[in-house]
């Protein structure tokens, strides 16, 4: 049981600091956070079709890369709170491989906007009009499909070749 446990632990704190290191070396080239952010950290949101582990590790993740890069309390506690919902769905969808990919595209599609908008203040007007929700959804999902999509879609393809050399369970 202990075992059990600490393989948790570990794959969890893994996936956390990959994450970290990712999100730290894209926001170099300004790619991690604003209104158009490819953030290749995220990629690693297809990991709960591997192990449950995934969800805390990329919740972390997402924490400590926020914090680390300079985020606002509002990026830090929801855009967080982003990626911990859309691991979980992908968790529960992990029987449809397809889907895997969709639940943390449609998460920060949803609350992302939101952030920028009210927690940045970052406004699209047009014609006096404010487009900021709807045009930040596309900008933001945009992103999230290059970084879910495509490149997880390509991790997830790679990794289910070695899922039981890397994702190994221990057995009683």
């Amino acid at each position: 049981m202990r075992n059990k446990k600490v393989l948790f632990i570990t794959q969890a704190a893994m996936i956390a600091a990959i994450y970290v290191v990712l999100t730290y070396f894209v926001s170099a080239f300004n790619l991690a956070s604003g209104t158009i952010q490819v953030r290749l950290s995220e990629a690693m949101t297809v990991l709960p079709y591997f192990t449950p582990a995934a969800i805390p590790g990329l919740w972390i993740g997402c924490l400590l890369a926020n914090l680390l890069t300079g985020c606002g309390i509002y990026d830090i506690v929801f855009g967080s709170l982003a990626t911990l919902i859309g691991a979980i769905f992908t968790y529960l969808l992990r029987k449809h491989k397809f889907l895997c990919t969709l639940p943390p595209v449609i998460s920060n599609m949803v609350i992302v906007p939101l952030i920028l908008r009210f927690g940045y203040g970052f406004v699209f007007e047009y014609a006096g009009k404010d487009f900021s929700i709807p045009f930040y959804a596309l900008t933001v999902g945009a992103g999230e499909v290059i970084s879910v999509c495509i490149l997880g879609s390509i991790l997830l393809k790679v990794l289910s070749k070695y899922k039981e050399q890397i994702f190994i369970t221990v057995q009683p």
